[in-house]
């Protein structure tokens, strides 16, 4: 598909009358003497787009060539505590008692 058509492909409600109508509008604002400089900017803008484009596009190949096909090493587990036993703690006396020595 030319690149023509795909860039009017996201304006689908506009036809070419419409077209002709903005084109002339264009001309009458900027005048016939700024449209080549206009075009000009216009035309410096898509490509600096494109090579930014581009750009990020080879970032995303470099960065999937650089994954690790293997899965990582597996990390083993720590090893458990030693369980120690709670110390042995002797009930309060009963009320009306003396304490044992």
């Amino acid at each position: 598909m030319p690149s023509a058509c795909l860039s009017f492909a996201l304006l689908p409600t506009i036809g070419g009358g419409e077209m002709m109508v903005v084109f002339l509008v264009v001309l009458l604002l900027f005048g016939g003497e700024k449209m080549p400089q206009l075009a000009k900017g216009l035309g410096k803008a898509v490509r600096e787009f494109k090579k930014a484009a581009g750009d990020v596009e080879q970032e995303f190949k470099r960065a999937l060539d650089e994954v690790p096909d293997s899965p990582p090493p597996k990390v083993a587990p720590p090893a458990p505590r030693p369980v120690v036993p709670p110390a042995r703690i002797d009930p309060p006396p009963p009320p009306g008692t003396s304490p044992a020595p």
